[in-house]
């Protein structure tokens, strides 16, 4: 890939982003990273962990030998994923 198809590509992006996403041109960058922040803690991370437990299910069921690895593994990641919002909190006070 040459460099003009690699500067195209960008520019096409940038142009796309600004079209389907207007409010990133007026938001400040302090609140997109609290908008990112809120996202991860809110939703990816607890889905995240219901799916990871549900893998471990399927594993412990179907008898794989390392099954209890993998609920210790799973329930680990469900204390860490749900959580998250509490455990940032902590910490941005505990910085402040």
């Amino acid at each position: 890939m040459n460099r003009k198809n690699v500067e195209t590509i960008c520019l096409f992006l940038i142009v796309a982003t600004l079209v389907l996403f207007p409010d990133s041109c007026f938001a400040s960058f302090e609140s997109s990273l609290m908008g990112l922040k809120s996202k991860l803690t809110g939703v990816i991370l607890p889905l995240v962990s219901v799916i990871g437990l549900g893998i471990a299910a399927m594993s412990f069921f179907t008898g794989n030998p390392n099954a209890k690895q993998h609920i210790v593994y799973a329930i680990a990641g469900c204390i860490f994923g749900f959580g998250a919002q509490a455990i940032v909190d902590f910490i941005a006070q505990t910085v402040r």
